[in-house]
C-alpha cells in the first residue's frame, strides 16, 4: 500500500491565516515588523517603477534628439568616388520606397562680426534632404542664392549671424594670391537658422548646397562623400541594403554610430535595477523575520493544530502563504503608487528640464511593459523565496517536545 497524500483543508488554512493578519495586543512587534515588510516592498516596488520609467523616458528623448540629426542609414565610401550617381540609382530601383541624400562634407571656418568658429559643413541637394531631415526642411529659406547656408541656432547666435545676413567661410584648400596662396575663403548668405534641440548639433552643423560645394572646392559632379537613407524601418532594411552594395562601400545605421552612448546607459539601467532591488530584498528580510517571530510566538498553537490532525504540509502552507499575502500587498501598493508618481510626473511640473536638451520642460518618463514585468517578476521571486524557509521551519515544530515545555 502506497501513502496516501492528503489534500489541505483549504478553509482551515484561509481562518488561521486570517486569525494570524490581526493586530496582537500581546505580540504589537510582530505585526510593526509586517507592516514595515510591507512599505518597505511597496516603497521599493514604486522607486523601481519611477527609476525604470525616468531611465526610459530620458534614452526615448535622447533617441529622438539624436535621430533628428543622425539619419537611419549611412553609405559610407571606402575607396575614392565608390558613392556615386549609378550606385543611388541602382539603390532607387532596388528599393523605391526609401528616401536618398547625397552628401560633401568637409570642415570650415566660419567668420562674422569678429567672432570666429569650426563647423562642419554639408553640401546637399536641398530638395531631397528636406525629404529626410525635418528640421532643415522648416529651417531653409527660399532665396535664389548659389551660395547660400543654412545654420544651427547655436552658431547663429555666437556668430550674431541671423537669417539674412552674411558670413565668411575658411576652407582648408589653398587658392592663389598673387606669389603666394591662402585658405579659400567666400561669404554666404544665411538662409536659414535650425534647432535640432542638440548643442552640439546646433553649434556646429552649417549646409550649403551641392552646386556651391562642387563650384568652390571641385568637386566631381555625381562623386560623394556619403549617401544618407531615410527608412521607417533600418533594423529590417540594412541587411537588404547591404547585400546589395559593392566592396568598396560601407553602410551603418543610426544606432551603430553613437553604440557607446546607448550601451552606457543601458549598463547604467541594470545597475540602477539592482541597486533599488535591494530596497526590496532588505524590506523581505522584514518578512522572514516577521514570519519566525510568529512562528516563535505561536509555538503552542502551531502543537495544538498538529495534534489536533494538522499537516506539516497545511502548517508550511499557512505561513507560506502569510509571506506571500504580505509581499503581494506590498507589490499592489507600489504599484499603484508608481502609476500615480508617473502620472504625477508626466502631468504637472514637479521636476522642471531644460526645454533646450530634452524639448519638454516636464521630466520624461515611460515605463515599458517589459521593465514593470521585470519588477513584478524580481519582486515575486524575492517574496516567494522570504515565505519559504519561515514556513519550513514553522512545519518542522515538534508539538511533542513544545506541549511538553509548556
Amino acid at each position: 500500500m502506497g501513502k496516501t497524500i492528503t489534500s489541505p483543508n483549504k478553509q482551515f488554512i484561509r481562518r488561521i491565516i486570517k486569525h494570524y493578519l490581526k493586530y496582537d495586543k500581546e505580540n504589537p512587534f510582530i505585526f510593526i515588523s509586517a507592516m514595515l515588510a510591507f512599505l518597505g516592498i511597496a516603497t521599493g516596488v514604486m522607486v523601481l517603477m519611477l527609476a525604470m520609467g525616468i531611465m526610459n523616458g530620458t534614452q526615448e528623448e535622447f533617441t529622438k534628439k539624436l535621430f533628428v540629426m543622425n539619419y537611419p542609414l549611412t553609405i559610407l565610401p571606402i575607396e575614392e568616388n565608390a558613392v556615386n550617381d549609378t550606385l543611388i540609382e541602382k539603390l532607387k530601383q532596388k528599393f523605391p520606397h526609401l528616401q536618398f541624400s547625397p552628401y560633401y562634407t568637409t570642415q570650415v571656418i566660419s567668420k562674422n562680426d569678429g567672432a570666429v568658429q569650426g563647423s562642419l559643413l554639408y553640401g546637399v541637394d536641398f530638395e531631397k534632404e528636406s525629404r529626410i531631415n525635418n528640421i532643415f526642411q522648416k529651417a531653409k529659406g527660399n532665396s535664389k542664392s548659389k551660395f547660400r547656408i543654412v545654420i544651427g541656432e547655436g552658431l547663429s547666435f555666437e556668430m550674431n549671424a541671423p537669417k539674412g545676413d552674411k558670413v565668411t567661410l575658411y576652407f582648408s584648400e589653398q587658392q592663389a594670391v598673387g606669389f603666394g596662396t591662402m585658405p579659400l575663403q567666400k561669404r554666404f548668405l544665411v538662409d536659414g537658422v535650425f534647432k535640432s534641440g542638440l548643442k552640439a548639433y546646433d553649434k556646429a552643423i552649417m549646409y550649403t548646397s551641392l552646386e556651391a560645394f562642387e563650384k568652390l572646392l571641385k568637386r566631381k559632379e555625381g562623386m560623394y562623400d556619403g549617401l544618407h537613407i531615410y527608412t521607417k524601418k533600418p533594423l529590417d532594411e540594412i541587411d537588404a541594403i547591404k547585400a546589395l552594395l559593392p566592396e568598396n562601400v560601407v553602410i551603418e545605421g543610426w544606432w551603430q554610430q553613437n553604440g557607446n552612448f546607448f550601451s552606457a546607459m543601458q549598463m547604467e539601467k541594470k545597475a540602477l535595477f539592482l541597486v533599488l532591488l535591494l530596497i526590496i530584498l532588505v524590506a523581505s528580510l522584514n518578512i522572514i523575520s516577521s514570519l519566525l517571530m510568529t512562528v516563535m510566538s505561536r509555538r503552542s498553537e502551531i502543537a495544538l493544530m498538529r495534534t489536533l490532525g494538522a499537516t506539516k504540509r497545511e502548517i508550511k502552507a499557512i505561513f507560506f502563504q502569510l509571506g506571500v499575502i504580505i509581499g503581494s500587498a506590498g507589490i499592489l501598493a507600489g504599484t499603484l503608487l508608481g502609476a500615480f508618481g508617473i502620472w504625477v510626473l508626466t502631468t504637472f511640473d514637479i521636476i522642471s528640464m531644460p526645454a533646450d536638451v530634452y524639448g519638454t520642460s516636464r521630466l520624461p518618463v515611460d515605463l515599458t511593459l517589459s521593465d514593470f514585468s521585470l519588477i513584478i517578476i524580481g519582486t515575486s521571486i524575492i517574496i516567494l523565496l522570504s515565505a519559504l524557509y519561515p514556513a519550513k521551519k514553522a512545519s518542522q515544530t515538534d508539538p511533542l517536545t513544545v506541549l511538553r515545555n509548556e
